[in-house]
């Protein structure tokens, strides 16, 4: 061994600098709780529906056409049968979502219900549903006894429906139609008025034609899967009924203004001319429906058509100056 020859030198071994972060990809960013909890609050607000409160609103005051005469008194009463109601529906609109949040996943527009869409857990709309019918129980108890049986029965009915009633053929849509009855019942009840036969069955059958044709936009829109009760009708069955439904309407609006509406001779005249305003409603709806395939929401109908407010308007000042002219 040659021990003149020099050890090799030892091998260096460098570390590279470590490379700078990447700034073009930046982190996730995290959703703040606060701003989570907005998201919920909006949600089970959402999941309460407050665009449909309209229907109380609209409906449960028609009592008031045979109070004579209007006052404070009555007026708070039709507001406690609104707040009733109010109540009641929010309770079976959230008993309903969870019922179909399967099926409702199905719908195109339904999937993105907030409990469907899985933005309110079953957990959240089940306490939601229980802080309802604890308030549906205080307003039934602060009321006065015994006069709150028509907010019960709708929601007996409600129950009902969304327990198994709704899929079956006619009568679903029926139970719908029944609940605004009850709405104006409840009115009638609380400020002690007469229930006319011909307005009972006029809102009977104008909310039975509005049931019809959102199960008939269902059919057009999603098929017969999402609702099984739509297997018990076809387009031309269901044109034929709300066709029907509609001239009943008609009919019964016009023979309540003649027997039944509590009005002076001018007045009468005056409400009289609010029928065509009523027929050209009815056909305006009819060709959203079946012409244009709309018609789904009934409430949008009312406030973001043109034509169907211009008619409103119309027929409620016509409405108005003969309820003035009958108190003077």
């Amino acid at each position: 061994m040659d021990i003149t020859r020099s050890s090799p030198a030892p091998v260096r071994v460098v570390t590279a600098p470590p490379e700078p972060p990447d700034l073009t990809v930046l982190p996730a960013p995290t959703t703040s709780q606060p701003a989570a909890h907005r998201g919920l609050l909006r949600d089970l607000l959402a999941l309460v529906r407050p665009g449909q409160w309209v229907k109380n609103l609209v409906v449960v005051p028609l009592a008031l056409l045979d109070v004579r005469p209007w006052h404070p008194a009555a007026l708070g009463r039709i507001g406690w049968a609104v707040l009733g109601f109010t109540l009641a529906s929010a309770l079976v609109y959230v008993v309903n979502d969870l019922a179909d949040r399967e099926r409702d996943r199905l719908h195109p527009v339904k999937r993105n219900r907030p409990i469907a869409s899985g933005r309110v857990s079953t957990t959240a709309a089940t306490v939601l549903t229980g802080l309802l019918a604890a308030s549906l129980t205080c307003w039934a108890v602060a009321g006065p006894a015994w006069q709150w049986w028509p907010t019960a029965l709708y929601l007996a009915l409600s129950i009902a429906y969304s327990q198994g009633l709704k899929h079956v053929p006619l009568v679903d849509a029926f139970i719908v139609a029944t609940g605004f009855v009850l709405r104006l019942v409840q009115g009638a009840l609380l400020v002690g008025g007469r229930v006319s036969e011909w307005l009972a069955l006029c809102v009977f059958a104008l909310c039975l034609m509005l049931a019809l044709g959102k199960r008939r936009h269902e059919m057009t829109a999603a098929g017969r899967a999402h609702r099984p009760a739509l297997r018990g009708y076809t387009l031309a069955f269901l044109d034929h009924l709300v066709v029907l439904v509609a001239v009943l309407t008609a009919v019964s609006y016009v023979l309540y203004l003649r027997d039944d509406a509590a009005l002076a001779a001018g007045a009468s005249f005056v409400t009289l001319l609010s029928a065509p305003c009523a027929v050209f409603g009815l056909a305006r709806y009819l060709q959203l429906l079946l012409v244009e395939e709309g018609g789904a929401n009934p409430v949008h109908v009312l406030f973001r058509d043109r034509a169907t407010l211009v008619n409103a308007t119309l027929w409620a000042v016509l409405v108005s100056v003969a309820l003035l002219l009958s108190r003077l």
